[in-house]
């Protein structure tokens, strides 16, 4: 009886529903089609399609997973399916037997003398030979349960197999296509590249907090180029996106963190420690001071923060710290006194920020027994960036990730949810025309002028590719520069799409890493999707006067 409870146990198991749902397998195969149509697409997010085959092959990953666990179960019920059959045949073998019996004890009862005994004998003869008829029903259902698992599950690897290897196939034609674009992108030449630094550079951005203007933002100083519709690039946050965001900071103070919850932030460290006071820091063209006194006078963030964000003024005099024995390899080398370095004046600044430098007297961060490097710069644009990430030297300390106390879904969760929103830099359109009221707005043809440049760039060699540059400037290498109609004539000698208008564009955000991937344009040649690095590298080209984007993630607007 045991071991026929057992049985039973392991039928009831294995009865369970089995089957991979339809449903699953339709969506996957959907999917796929969908993904493949877009791969086929000249104007396709590849980055979308990307994100796309990520979330496939995550569910193939599922249903792999599913299926290793059914071939478990099958491979454990053929291990008591020979036990199985053979109590059928015993069971078959007492069912007939004992239907015997109850034939005869049919006979003895109408012959019997003691009737109430020969009728308890005949109906527990009779139980007898329906528990046996119901044991080999199940035993039979069992059977062809698994024979019928054993041919679902085989269907079901070779769907899965085919439906792995099609992503496969597109993931490779994915990367292929995405290595394209970045060969394009990357085809820029060092003078190109040269070219970018130096329009960069004549804004003359702060890096620093404390010395932070105000963004003379085209949505919110009111004033009116003189033309419409109109459309401007706006830039979240500015460059050196590195390290502790001065303003998240700050919006982290208000809100209750302390300077190392704000500091772990921003960098990975293993301490805060406290160090020798008496290291001397010698400051280029201002002098040689104690670590303290070389602190008090760091002047990187207003001292108005210590009314409401105290915090976030210890968590800078902490970095400040940290950042000057690490740049001067604890004293042994000197540190500059401007934003390329850290913001230093002869006379202490006193105040909340003297406060701040006493109450950490000697304390910074320390990794792997060292202070560390620690970069910051006044607003982030709600994302925090590794060393790495923008070009520079890989670091353990610097990390990745978004400010502010949950992710991003859209525009709109950043600019309400980022701990720096309150920057008056945090979201701008920069660069100014005098001719157009000193505003960033583009004409709808010289939007297009840019979109057609892109366009015909992929179809130039590195050498007249040097005809693109901006046309309100002379040409850095005395070569000739294509104007819009000169643009529009090349780009049809090579039968490709020409804009003469642009009537709308959208943005294609990767908002977990805080990057634009993509930039949509429609007009009266149809619609274009263009990479987000490509799109801001010939923007910042071709753009008239000092107008660029100086950031990964940047949004277009129009009016």
């Amino acid at each position: 009886m045991r071991k026929l409870f057992i049985i039973l146990i392991l039928i009831f198991i294995l009865l369970i529903p089995f089957v991979i749902r339809a449903d699953e397998l339709e969506d996957i195969t959907n999917l796929l089609e969908i993904s493949g149509k877009e791969l086929a697409s000249t104007t396709a997010d590849y980055q979308k399609v990307l994100g796309q085959l990520s979330v496939i092959k995550q569910k193939l990953f599922v249903l792999e997973a599913e299926i290793k666990q059914k071939e478990i179960e099958v491979k454990k019920g053929e291990q008591v399916l020979d036990y199985q059959k053979k109590l059928l045949n015993e069971r078959a073998r007492i069912y007939y037997k004992n239907i015997g019996k109850n034939t005869s004890n049919i006979l003895s009862l109408l012959m019997a003398g003691n009737l109430s005994k020969s009728l308890d004998n005949f109906f527990y003869q009779k139980t007898v030979v329906d528990e046996d008829r119901k044991t080999i029903v199940k035993i039979v259902l069992y059977i062809k349960n698994l024979e019928e698992k054993k041919r679902i599950l085989e269907e079901e690897k070779v769907q899965v197999s085919n439906l792995k290897q099609e992503a496969d196939k597109q993931s490779k034609e994915l990367e292929e296509k995405i290595g394209q674009i970045k060969e394009k992108i990357a085809s820029l030449t060092a003078r190109q590249q040269r070219l970018i630094a130096e329009k960069l550079a004549s804004l003359n951005i702060s890096r620093s907090a404390s010395s932070l203007g105000r963004c003379d933002s085209d949505l919110t100083n009111g004033r009116d180029p003189g033309f419409g519709p109109k459309f401007a690039i706006f830039t979240y946050g500015v460059p050196n996106r590195v390290g502790m965001n001065q303003w998240g900071a700050y919006g982290r103070a208000k809100v209750g963190q302390n300077e190392e919850d704000i500091l772990r932030a921003y960098y990975n460290f293993d301490s805060i420690q406290g160090v020798d006071t008496g290291t001397t820091i010698r400051v280029d063209g201002v002098g040689d001071y104690s670590l303290e006194e070389y602190t008090k006078r760091v002047y990187e963030v207003p001292d108005s923060w210590g009314d409401d964000g105290f915090a976030s003024l210890k968590a800078q005099a902490i970095a400040a710290r940290s950042y000057a024995l690490a740049y001067t390899n604890n004293g042994q080398g000197s540190i500059c006194a401007t934003e390329q370095c850290q913001v230093v004046r002869s006379e202490p600044k006193g105040g909340n920020w003297e406060r701040a430098v006493n109450e950490t007297n000697g304390k910074v961060m320390i990794k792997n027994s060292s202070p560390i490097k620690a970069w910051f710069s006044s607003t982030h644009g709600g994302y925090i960036f590794s060393s790495g990430e923008v070009g520079w030297s890989g670091t353990d300390w610097t990390k990745h990730g978004t400010d502010a106390p949950g992710g991003y879904g859209n525009f709109s969760d950043l600019n309400n949810n980022a701990y720096d929103r309150e920057s008056p830099w945090f979201y701008c359109d920069w660069g100014f025309r005098s001719e157009y009221n000193k505003t960033a707005w583009l004409k709808p043809d010289e939007l297009a002028d840019i979109v057609n440049v892109i366009l015909l760039a992929h179809y130039l060699s590195a050498e007249d590719k040097e005809h693109l540059y901006q046309t309100d400037k002379a040409n850095p290498v005395g070569k000739e520069t294509w104007d819009q109609e000169r643009v529009k004539t090349e780009l049809r000698s090579h039968g490709d799409q020409v804009f003469n208008s642009i009537s709308d564009g959208s943005i294609g955000v990767d908002f977990g890493y805080g990057k634009t991937n993509s930039i949509s344009f429609s007009g009266d040649a149809g619609s274009v999707t263009i990479d987000g690095s490509e799109f801001k590298n010939w923007f910042n080209l071709r753009a008239p006067a000092n107008i660029q984007i100086v950031g990964p993630l940047f949004n277009i607007e129009k009016r």
